[in-house]
Formats: structure tokens, C-alpha cells, sequence
């Protein structure tokens, strides 16, 4: 059967990632990739969750806590600055770009600033890890990052990196589409 976008992003994670990895979950909005990230980990690994929202931190330091997570760090700023956060290997990473749900649709993820954190992730990379980037682009702005998104991956050189597509076509009102970039070096 066919996974849904999500659905298929966290089954390229669970067959990338190993327990005991650091991994990033670039836009933590409601917690629940942060979570599923904490899981694939384990005890032993660690999961650096950013979002520029309040809101965004405090559902997923809630939602942490009451299942007793203690492998994540809460990161208020933008992933952008994820080198400044970034101390060893990366065993994956995952992004949902657009805006928090139920929030300020205002708030977006803007092109320039997941470009420059999907380069700092890719330079900490494990081989053969995985970024996965759920690409919502139905909203103001989402069509130009979309674009920027989709032409920086494309120019990623093909013996470095394979980069792959997924998406339902048939559907309508703009659909999410599922990016993913494995490092092969």
C-alpha cells in the first residue's frame, strides 16, 4: 500500500536512523516528529528539536515530559543556526516546512533560512543518512520556497547525493510532497 507523505518519512527515518544517533527535527512545531525522532534514538541518543515559536517549544516540551523524554533539547531559534547547535555526526534529519498548525499562519519557514540549515545538516551527515523534507507550499510564500527548496536539492552533486521526490499526484489544493536527500560520501 502507499504511504501517506508522513507516513513515508518516518518509515526512510526508521530505516536510516540507529539507536544511539543525534538527529534533528529542524522544525518542531507540535512535537510529534520530535517524539518519533526520541524513539528511533533511544535512551543512548539525542534529539535537537528547533522551532522560532513559543508555542512550538512549550507543546513539545509538554508532550516530552509527560511521557518522560529526556534524550531531547529544545532549541528557540531557527534552523538556520543549526551549526551553532550541530557537535558531532548526524544520523538524520526531518522538516516540515510551512507554518505551525493551528498558530499564526504569518510565521512561515522561509527559503533562505532552510537552505542554509539544510547545508549546515548536510555537512554533519553520517553516509547514508537521510534529511526528509515535507514540503507544505499551499500557503503564502510556500511556492517560492518550494521553488528555492527544489532547486537547491537539484543542483546537489548526483555522486555525492541521491535525491528523491514522492508525492501524490492526483490531488488537489496544492498536496504536500516529500524530499529526501541520502549522503552517499
Amino acid at each position: 500500500m502507499l504511504k501517506g507523505i508522513l507516513d513515508y518519512a518516518h518509515y526512510l527515518l526508521k530505516e536510516s536512523v540507529e539507536l544511539g544517533e543525534t538527529v534533528i527535527d529542524a522544525t518542531c512545531g507540535n512535537g510529534n516528529d520530535t517524539l518519533f525522532l526520541s524513539d528511533l534514538v533511544g535512551g543512548e541518543g539525542h534529539v535537537l528539536a528547533f522551532d522560532i515559536q513559543e508555542q512550538a517549544i512549550s507543546a513539545t516540551k509538554q508532550k516530552a515530559a509527560d511521557l518522560g523524554k529526556t534524550n531531547i533539547t529544545l532549541i528557540r531559534d531557527s534552523h538556520a543556526n543549526a551549526a551553532d547547535y550541530i557537535m558531532r555526526e548526524i544520523g538524520g534529519a526531518i522538516f516540515n516546512l510551512g507554518y505551525l498548525p493551528k498558530s499564526d499562519k504569518a510565521i512561515i519557514t522561509k527559503a533562505e533560512s532552510t537552505i542554509t540549515a539544510l547545508e549546515a545538516i548536510l555537512s554533519y551527515l553520517k553516509k547514508d543518512g537521510l534529511i526528509v523534507i515535507v514540503v507544505y507550499h499551499g500557503h503564502e510564500g510556500g511556492k517560492t520556497e518550494k521553488e528555492a527548496v527544489l532547486n537547491y536539492v537539484t543542483q546537489l552533486e548526483q555522486k555525492e547525493y541521491h535525491v528523491m521526490r514522492y508525492e501524490f499526484i492526483n490531488q488537489k489544493n496544492n498536496p504536500p510532497f516529500l524530499l529526501a536527500v541520502q549522503n552517499r560520501k
